[in-house]
């Protein structure tokens, strides 16, 4: 099996050693940066399976560096987990909704955070595709998904969406109509394990309604009061009549 290649982004030196040793441990190859702009250049150019990223960076706050990397097509795929002092409410949704796909309090449980980095990466090795079509796209009136590139195509323009904006996007298209809990997604998409919260899958639906909503197709996924979200078939036929 490949050594699976974490990048841990702290400017903190004992804190990285602490984290690098226990995952050595675990087998994970690390690289580290103590900052963000060597963080950003390192995530390019050895292209990690998974990112670590602290919230306070001597030249750029984490989350800044997070909007960077999901708006660049060579980093965007990357799942980032947030490592942070900051645990109000507000800080957590700021940090998912700059793009995080999961967040984790210090000083760090690094049992936990164990647990988290294989629930992220088990969750990228189970949405590698088999099903689709022999191009890797799933297919609807109004767009396709291009499984490989992390992209949506509408009208023959690609966009890209963030990792877990996509899954959710990929996982209800293959449910049309069928009416999903936020439980349910939660099981579904980040499996069982799972140490997200509910109110996480709001967040990656209001992202990713915000970016269908460019080109006229955020009432795709619609929601259902009381009950979920559902993608909708005949919402899509008529954005496109």
């Amino acid at each position: 099996m490949t050594e699976q290649h974490i990048l841990l982004i702290e400017d903190e030196a004992p804190i990285r050693q602490m984290i690098r040793l226990t995952l050595e441990q675990a087998q994970y190859r690390i690289s580290e940066a103590a900052d963000a702009s060597a963080g950003y250049q390192q995530a390019l150019t050895l292209k990690p399976d998974l990112i670590l990223l602290d919230w306070m960076l001597p030249d750029m706050s984490g989350p800044e560096l997070l909007r960077r990397l999901r708006d660049d097509p060579q980093a965007h795929r990357i799942p980032v987990i947030m490592l942070t002092a900051r645990g109000e409410e507000q800080d957590v949704i700021r940090g998912l909704d700059a793009g995080a796909d999961d967040y984790l309090a210090k000083p760090v449980s690094l049992k936990l955070l164990r647990a988290r980095i294989k629930a992220q990466l088990r969750r990228i090795e189970r949405y590698t595709d088999h099903s689709a079509d022999s191009n890797h796209r799933l297919i609807t009136h109004c767009m396709t998904l291009d499984l490989h590139a992390q992209e949506v195509i509408v009208n023959q323009q690609r966009f890209a969406l963030g990792s877990s904006e996509f899954k959710v996007l990929q996982f209800v298209i293959r449910h049309p109509g069928r009416i999903f809990s936020r439980a349910q997604l939660l099981d579904s998409i980040w499996g069982q394990n799972s140490f997200i919260e509910e109110r996480t899958v709001d967040v990656h639906v209001m992202r990713l309604r915000k970016q269908l909503k460019q080109y006229g197709l955020e009432q795709c996924i619609q929601t259902v009061r009381g009950r979920g979200y559902r993608f909708s078939e005949q919402a899509c036929k008529d954005s496109v009549t």
